[in-house]
């Protein structure tokens, strides 16, 4: 069994400890959870329904899951439950008693909490490495687990512990991080956007930097000059990358392609439409979009402003270089306005990988997202994939990159600082973004097996105009990003006035302190 500890951390349960009788012994602390008796799973059982007999309360679950873990670690007949969903016939169970699983409850914060997960795992000799970010889908899993595997064939002594918040590019994860880290609770590191996103967390204070990563691994000496600039705030570097995306690809299903009689993707915008209208009358969904993540219009609407003028120009929106009221903008909104109806009428209710699902299952042919897509491509197994840059942006490559961080409260920084060496090495670099779908933020990386697409991305890279991505960090303060620009192209998406978008737009680059 996978020895990374994996437990989907998105689930609020209301753990109270009425729900278990009561007991007149004194509360035991989690760490101290004791087998009363062992248990064999059956087929058909489910740990939720062990808890109701056990205790009177299917919420009540989660000692037996912790306790199971703890006693794994004296004794490996016990099961290890990585997903409390996940139960097999023969697995052999430590049940708490009832006094011990109040206890326990009495202290559990939650799954959704990085303290919280790391009650339900035991650990190493040398403790636990809990590392918290929000990927959760088939690509982004597959390369953090390629990862977690290096790390655990290294420091085998160390338990690892993944608290993953889903949701796309962090819409939930950060919001609940950041409390978590003013509550004075926190991982020992962290998923971190390069750039202005560093400015949520208030660097020097609930993250520290990480210049001695830098300076003990020369990491500057293999990262290209472009992303160091966009790596380093305020004189420090705040988070190792693992890797570089690309936000700004068109992805097109061949076979939808052939079947409508389209035989090359759109440069234009024209020729983009003129393909959907196509599309359409063969029966066919033009363009998948998503919508349930809170991101999705945001980045493709970011990606149309990149192509409706040059990179210079696009840069300078959140430079304050290049005026909100140009009509290149306006174009851009009139460009996004007409992409909309060609969308999918349920965006809503799906994520970006639903979206990009649609793509794979034969039922839309285009989408407009960043290369993670490809690993969901490459997890699913899915070949017959085209993809080209977004209508207008051949030559701009919109950047963005993942990176780990340190927070100022780490309970395990020998461990965390472990994971950052390691999050900075080529060998790490290449396997989890083959996986991933995206480039090495390494310059020495070889991408001879990589698939088609990563190739050309590693090649665009080389010779694109590099632009920083708003929607995922890069470009703008965080209050800009999330709620002035955010927030206008949500409205905008809904209402269609591109005028009243417009003006939005421009308020929030003044109130960010650009006056236009």
């Amino acid at each position: 069994m996978n020895k990374v500890k994996w437990i989907y951390a998105i689930v609020a349960l209301a753990l109270l400890a009425t729900l278990l009788p009561t007991g007149s012994a004194q509360a035991a602390p989690a760490s101290a959870l004791a087998c009363s008796k062992t248990y064999t799973v059956s087929a058909g059982d489910t740990l939720s329904g062990i808890a109701d007999k056990e205790y009177g309360s299917v919420k009540a679950y989660w000692p037996i899951m912790a306790g199971t873990n703890l006693k794994n670690k004296e004794d490996s007949s016990f099961a290890h439950i990585e997903n409390p969903d996940l139960i097999e016939p023969g697995w052999k169970l430590c049940i708490p008693s009832a006094d011990d699983a109040k206890a326990f409850l009495a202290e559990f914060p939650g799954p959704n909490t990085p303290a919280g997960v790391s009650m339900l795992f035991g650990k190493g000799a040398k403790g636990q490495l809990i590392v918290a970010s929000w990927w959760t889908n088939g690509g982004e899993f597959a390369g953090l687990n390629e990862m977690f595997k290096q790390f655990k064939a290294a420091n085998p002594d160390v338990e690892i512990v993944n608290a993953a918040i889903a949701g796309g590019a962090g819409t939930n994860f950060k919001g609940q991080l950041l409390s978590q880290l003013l509550g004075g609770v926190a991982p020992d590191t962290f998923q971190l956007h390069a750039g202005w996103e560093a400015d949520t967390y208030d660097p020097g204070t609930l993250i520290v930097n990480v210049d001695d990563v830098y300076a003990r691994n020369k990491l500057e000496s293999v990262f290209p000059p472009t992303l160091l600039n966009m790596l380093k705030f305020k004189d420090h570097y705040w988070g190792v990358p693992v890797n570089i995306h690309r936000s700004n690809v068109l992805w097109y299903n061949k076979a939808l392609f052939e079947k409508a009689g389209i035989t090359a993707p759109p440069a234009t915008w024209d020729e983009f439409f003129a393909a959907a209208d196509k599309l359409k009358a063969a029966g066919i969904q033009p363009v998948a979009l998503g919508g349930k993540d809170g991101f999705e219009l945001q980045h493709t609407f970011e990606t149309i402003l990149a192509g409706s003028m040059s990179a210079e120009e696009y840069a300078g929106l959140w430079t304050g270089k290049t005026s909100w009221k140009s009509e290149k903008v306006t174009n851009a909104l009139n460009t996004f306005k007409k992409y909309l109806t060609y969308a999918n009428a349920d965006r809503d209710a799906l994520t970006w990988a639903a979206a990009t699902q649609l793509l794979i299952d034969g039922k839309a042919a285009m989408n407009i997202m960043g290369d993670w897509a490809n690993g969901q491509f490459i997890s699913g197994n899915f070949t017959d994939y085209g993809w080209a840059p977004v209508p207008g942006t051949k030559g701009t490559f919109v950047a963005l990159s993942d990176s780990f961080a340190l927070p100022a409260k780490a309970p395990n920084v020998e461990n965390a600082n472990l994971w950052l060496d390691l999050a900075g090495s080529k060998p790490a670099q290449e396997a989890f973004n083959k996986l991933k779908g995206s480039i090495c933020a390494r310059t020495d990386c070889d991408y001879s097996t990589y698939n088609g697409y990563l190739q050309s991305a590693a090649a665009d890279w080389k010779v694109d105009a590099i632009v920083p991505s708003v929607t995922h960090g890069a470009a703008a303060k965080p209050s800009w990003a999330t709620k002035g620009y955010a927030d206008a192209v949500t409205l905008f998406a809904t209402s269609g006035d591109v005028a009243a978008a417009q003006t939005a737009l421009v308020q929030a680059a003044v109130d960010a302190g650009y006056p236009q």
